[in-house]
Parts: C-alpha cells; sequence; structure tokens
C-alpha cells in the first residue's frame, strides 16, 4: 500500500539511469487535485546544479519514469517549469478503499518505532495550586503526541511529575494558616476544600512581596524539605491529599492515566547528589552561597541551582527526575511536554545535565507549547485570576449539553450528559491540537462547539453521519463490495490512502496538527461526497462500493480521532 515509497524508487532508479546522483528525493501533494496526486521539484533541483533546462530536464526524468510505471500509477506529467506530476489510477485508488476497510484500527499504524520503549512526561500539575487550563493543553499535546508514538509501534510509558515541594507550597501552606478558621471540615466536598487551598495560594503569593511575610515563607519552605515540623506536616499532607484527589478526578475525564507519577520531593535529593558531583568536576560553581550553573559558556543563560538557604531548586529537581526515569525505565527516548516559556529553561538544564550524564540528556528532548486563554487574554494563578482547567471541561460541557438539548436526538438525560461530555472535550482538544507547536490558543466556546467547519464537534458529527448512512444501507441489504469494478473519482477516494503519510510526518516531528489538518479536510469530502450521492440505494448496482467507502472512511476517522485523544458519541 505504500505507493509513496514506490515512486520515490522508481524516480532514484530514473534518476540513476541518466547518472543524477546524491539528490534528496521529496514528494508532495498538489494543492490542486487536478495536477495529480503526486509532485516533485527533484528536476528544478537538479538542473540548477547540473546547468540544465529544468523543463527539459524534468521531460527527460519523466520519460525515464514511464519506463518503470506499474498498475498504480496512471501517468506522469510535467508541468509548470518543471514539476513532475504523478497520477494514481483508478484499481490503486479501489484497492486502496478496500485495503483500509479490511485494516480498520490498524490502518496508519508503522513499525518505526518498533521495540522502542519511549516515556512521554505531561500535564504536570502542582498540588497547592489549581490544575489550569494550561494544563488541559500539555494534556492534550503530550496524550496526542503519546498516540502517535504507540502507532509507530513503540511502547509508551506515560508519566506526570508534579511539584509537591517549593515556594508555591509554602505561600499556600502560609495562606492556609493565616486562614485557619476558614478551613472546610473533613466531611466537606472537594470543591470547597480546593476552593479554600488556592485562595490561599493567592493570598500567600500576595504576601510574599513584603519582606516579613516573605522570612516566614521561606522557613516555611525550609520546613517542609527538613520535615522538621509535625503540625506543619499535617496540613501539607491535607492540602497535598486533596490536591491529588482533585487532579484524578480531572484525568479520568480526559480519559488520560499515567504509569508513572513522579513527585517533586522524591527528586530533590536525587538532583542535589548531582549537582554535588558537579561541583567536583566543575560543571557548577559556588556564587554568594548559592550553586550556580553559567550557562553563558555554552551560549545559554546562568541559572541557580541551589539557594544560599541550602534549597535545591526546580533546576535541581528536574536533573534527579530525568536521571531517575533512565534508572527506573531505561528507555530509549524520554520526551517532556511542557508550556514554550520553560523553553529556554530546558535548554540550560539539559545542558549542565549533558555534561555530568551524557548518556540520559542526548535521549531526553524537550516540546514547549503555547498558551491556551479565552478571548478575554492571559490569565494568572498566582494573582487567583487563572480559569481552572476543571472549570473549562464544565463550562464547554455546559454549552455542549444546550446544543444537544437543542438537536432533541438523545432519549434521556443521562444520553445528552454523555454526549455532551464527549463533544465538550473534543472541542477543547481540537482547538488545542490544530495550531502548530508552540502557538498559543484561544478557546471561544461558540466557534469551538460549532459543527460547522473546523471544530473538533464537526469531525464527530461526519463521523455519526457516516456510521448513520452505512446503518441504512445494510438495513436495506446493501451488502460491501470490493470487487474493484467500481471508481466514482471523488475527492474522498483520492484523500483516504493519504493517512499513514500524515501519521508518519506527525509522530517524527511530534506535530498532531498535521492529523487535525488532515481530518478536517477528509471530513469535508466525505460531506461531499455524501451530498451528491445516496448511499442506502439497494437498486444502484455502485451502492456497495459507496457503502466500502463510506466504512473506509470510518476506518480513518475512528483512528484519527483516536490519536487526538477524541471520543466519538454515538449520535449528535
Amino acid at each position: 500500500m505504500n505507493v509513496k515509497t514506490k515512486i520515490e524508487e522508481i524516480l532514484g532508479k530514473s534518476l540513476k539511469a541518466l547518472d543524477i546522483k546524491d539528490v534528496d528525493i521529496t514528494l508532495e501533494h498538489p494543492t490542486d487535485m487536478s495536477h495529480g496526486d503526486y509532485a516533485t521539484n527533484v528536476a528544478m533541483i537538479c538542473a540548477k546544479r547540473e546547468g540544465k533546462n529544468p523543463l527539459k530536464l524534468a521531460e527527460e526524468i519523466a520519460e525515464e519514469i514511464r519506463k518503470n510505471l506499474d498498475d498504480d500509477i496512471e501517468k506522469v506529467e510535467v508541468a509548470g517549469s518543471g514539476f513532475i506530476n504523478f497520477y494514481l489510477s483508478e484499481s490503486f485508488f479501489s484497492k486502496s478503499v478496500s485495503f483500509i476497510y479490511y485494516s480498520g484500527g490498524d490502518f496508519g499504524k508503522n513499525k518505526n518505532l518498533e521495540n522502542k520503549r519511549v516515556m512521554v512526561e505531561y500535564t504536570d500539575p502542582n498540588p497547592f495550586k489549581e490544575l489550569h487550563a494550561g494544563h488541559l493543553m500539555s494534556n492534550s499535546v503530550g496524550e496526542s503526541i503519546s498516540r502517535l508514538i504507540e502507532f509507530s509501534g513503540a511502547e509508551v510509558i506515560r508519566a506526570n511529575y508534579q511539584g509537591d515541594v517549593g515556594p508555591h507550597v509554602a505561600k499556600a501552606l502560609w495562606g492556609m494558616m493565616k486562614k485557619e478558621k476558614e478551613r472546610p471540615p473533613e466531611n466537606s466536598s472537594l470543591e470547597e476544600k480546593i476552593s479554600f487551598i488556592g485562595s490561599a495560594y493567592v493570598e500567600g503569593s500576595a504576601a510574599y512581596e513584603k519582606e516579613e511575610a516573605r522570612k516566614e515563607i521561606d522557613e516555611i519552605n525550609k520546613a517542609i524539605y527538613e520535615k522538621s515540623n509535625p503540625e506543619l506536616m499535617k496540613l501539607y499532607s491535607w492540602g497535598r491529599e486533596a490536591s491529588l484527589v482533585h487532579f484524578e478526578e480531572i484525568y479520568k475525564k480526559l480519559g488520560t492515566s499515567f504509569n508513572h507519577y513522579f513527585f517533586e520531593s522524591e527528586t530533590a535529593e536525587r538532583g542535589k547528589k548531582i549537582v554535588k558531583e558537579g561541583l567536583k568536576k566543575g560543571v557548577f560553581e559556588r556564587s554568594e552561597e548559592a550553586v550556580i550553573f553559567k550557562g553563558e559558556k555554552y551560549g545559554l543563560h546562568t541559572r541557580v541551582f541551589v539557594t544560599s538557604l541550602g534549597l535545591p531548586t526546580y533546576e535541581t529537581k528536574d536533573l534527579g527526575l530525568n536521571a531517575y526515569k533512565f534508572e527506573i525505565e531505561s528507555p530509549n527516548l524520554s520526551v517532556v511536554v511542557t508550556g514554550n516559556e520553560q523553553t529556554e529553561y530546558f535548554k540550560v538544564m539539559l545542558k549542565a545535565l549533558s555534561l555530568l550524564h551524557p548518556e540520559v540528556a542526548e535521549k531526553t528532548i524537550h516540546i514547549g507549547h503555547g498558551m491556551l486563554t479565552t478571548p478575554e487574554g492571559k490569565m494568572s494563578s498566582r494573582k487567583g485570576n487563572v480559569m481552572g482547567g476543571g472549570t473549562l471541561l464544565d463550562d464547554a460541557e455546559s454549552v455542549a449539553l444546550k446544543k444537544t438539548k437543542e438537536g432533541g436526538k438523545f432519549e434521556n438525560e443521562e444520553e445528552e450528559k454523555k454526549a455532551s461530555e464527549t463533544i465538550a472535550l473534543a472541542a477543547i482538544r481540537f482547538t488545542v491540537l490544530k495550531q502548530t507547536p508552540g502557538k498559543n490558543v484561544v478557546f471561544d466556546f461558540e466557534r469551538s462547539l460549532s459543527l460547522e467547519g473546523d471544530s473538533g464537534p464537526y469531525l464527530q458529527y461526519s463521523f455519526t453521519r457516516a456510521a448513520s448512512a452505512a446503518k441504512r444501507a445494510e438495513d436495506l441489504g446493501v451488502k460491501v463490495d470490493e470487487s474493484g469494478k467500481f471508481f466514482l473519482n471523488t475527492e474522498l477516494e483520492r484523500i483516504l490512502y493519504r493517512f499513514p503519510e500524515v501519521v508518519e510526518r506527525a509522530q517524527k516531528e511530534y506535530a498532531p496538527h498535521y492529523v487535525v489538518t488532515y481530518l478536517t479536510s477528509t471530513a469535508s469530502s466525505f460531506n461531499v461526497f455524501y451530498a451528491e450521492h445516496k448511499i442506502a440505494d439497494p437498486d444502484d448496482r455502485s451502492s456497495g462500493y459507496k457503502l466500502l467507502l463510506t466504512k473506509s472512511f470510518q476506518a480513518v476517522m475512528k483512528n484519527g480521532l483516536y490519536i487526538l485523544g477524541i471520543g466519538i458519541p454515538d449520535k449528535m
């Protein structure tokens, strides 16, 4: 089925016959399908080097290619100033539709990472702070990358790193102690407990700007590391447990489960040992009682790894974390997904790690994503105006529920609620993943939840429409026809086979937006096909093929939506 590889081989053989060597062959799909199914500018690249006319060289290459064509390629033409266009045959498209149908859930998978183990770390919320909308972005990107890697044959180990010690915890505890009388009792709801912890963190963050409170908070931070104050540790345990239970509720809604939960309290001592080792080797140096890494030597910037109080910073804990990952799992690769505001930080941390544990650093990569905001703009948990991840999910579900009620297709409230949850998550996932890596995302409720055009619910609706049409046809006695006698020359037939290429590229570049773009185009192609062709028509000789094509579309959409972490409601 890999016709792209076949064309690359034919093209390479043709270039060799013309004594043209050392050429990187690239194939692209023309934007306009009337220009073929694949195109290459190899003649234009080679002509410049060979000192030839590009159009004339393209004709020579095309003539050589025609000597090696098989049944999958109908013709080869030269266009423009030297492009070579390949047109696939009707028999290829007919075979591809059948192949997709029988491949089902395996269509799109490859073996590029077979026998590899890859750890993907993502989401990473901090106890004592609300899991905010930005964490939903990290979760969406990380989960999709995990599934792309799985589609490439690797075993994926999902990891979540949560900051349960550090200045933010001390600020929250300071606020909790100041507001002790307001602390919800044990039998209160989780929502009340999380609200209390969040408001305490905001109060502690504001107070830290003043010298007296700063000293108190710094002492609390030290006491947490040393576990020297039993009463403080009781309050710490109460807040930590409430936060983690709250996170689990959201993970369940997101459909994400992790193999490993790492905590800063576990990695701090490991990191301090690495820093101590680095001090002896001259990787780190002391500066005003603190321990720093002078990144300027490597074109980076200086960062503190141990404070003047002897406390490890995030940098040191990350050293311990990344070394620990390889101790317990020995992955072939470790992928870390965070907001892109940490990109420069990761460059420094990984450089320091490479000088001490190069075997870990060279197998660790960082992927940064943009921020998730509402049309109102950027939010800050420190200032208390952040939108919680749970709140965003709930609000999206409310809008989705309103739309499902208006549709009137569900028999009871339970069905409506279940569908609205699936649709709401699709809206968020799609909005996050449609952007290229690193770009900020604005989540607009109405636009993101629309059933028309560029949205997750639109993809879901296209699938359910296909499922409904297929069922109607089968109820009328139509059976799948894979005889290869039919070809309708639709855009849908000419786009479905491309899915494995899209998956492969998205995995190699860690860029799920390629899958989003492809699925959106494919859904549009199906809806055009649906409008122009009656599928449930037992009197039409081609109905069996149209049913086959519809089911193949379903297979592609289902696999693609799975990669994006988007579920499919039974009806919409």
